[in-house]
């Protein structure tokens, strides 16, 4: 299975702190964003990888990466989005990398405590299809919503006024060969933009759609707030750490 990290846009919600640099490198307590979704693949024993990223500085990405060896990867690939086309868009970049491969994809910013290998694990014991990672939180309209009826996730609604359950879907999402078609039959959405909820609600139509639970605390960082709270949790888990050493 190989890994995909999206990190292209603009930030425009992190203004002025992205005026000079991509959301993705700005720091979460002792390292770059990226550096988390990047961890997240390798720990979970996928070790091909592709960043997908845009904008004006997307070379910093090469400078501060390199090779990857900090990971311990021999190799890492990149890849470049113009514009903002939304996720899914960024998604569809990543086709020849795959090569007819499964992939896990990360949203670049979302940073978690735990792992996505049971995950990734159950996935590669899928037949086909996809399966998402959903977690429990208090601001469910945020974020994709899932609607689970007994063990069969039924549909995701984009940031509901009225959450039907408090599941959000994390920005994480495995996918079988087939999502690269999904993708390309999509039309985009009243901001323009090619929905990564789409392809989720067409593996769901298509009843190939799994999901696991996310342990532990995840958040994402693509606001004042949420990246406050990204750097807070992991001080916190790594003094945690540190003092149990």
């Amino acid at each position: 299975m190989k890994g995909v990290v999206l990190a292209g846009g603009t930030g425009s919600r992190l203004f002025p702190l992205t005026k000079i640099t991509n959301k993705h490198l700005l720091p979460i307590y002792d390292k770059p964003m990226i550096y988390y979704p990047i961890q997240t693949l390798v720990d979970a024993g996928i070790r091909d990888i592709l960043v997908v990223t845009g904008g004006r500085n997307a070379g910093d990405f090469l400078r501060l990466l390199a090779n990857g060896k900090e990971f311990g990867l021999t190799h890492l690939d990149f890849t470049y989005q113009e514009g903002e086309g939304g996720i899914a868009e960024a998604l569809s970049l990543a086709e020849h990398f795959a090569d007819g491969e499964r992939i896990c994809v990360v949203l670049g910013d979302n940073i978690i405590e735990g792992s996505i290998e049971e995950a990734v694990e159950a996935f590669r014991a899928q037949p086909g299809g996809a399966r998402i990672l959903l977690k429990e939180v208090e601001d469910a309209e945020r974020f994709g919503v899932a609607e689970i009826v007994g063990d069969k996730i039924i549909g995701i609604e984009e940031k509901p006024k009225q959450p039907k359950s408090n599941l959000a879907v994390t920005g994480f999402y495995l996918y079988d060969e087939h999502v690269f078609e999904k993708v390309k039959g999509l039309k985009r959405s009243e901001r323009g933009e090619l929905e990564i909820t789409d392809v989720n609600n067409s593996y769901i139509a298509d009843g190939t759609m799994a999901f696991s639970y996310l342990k532990g605390w995840w958040t994402d960082a693509g606001t004042f707030e949420s990246l406050l709270r990204a750097n807070n949790l992991v001080a916190e888990t790594k003094g945690k750490t540190e003092s149990d050493d």
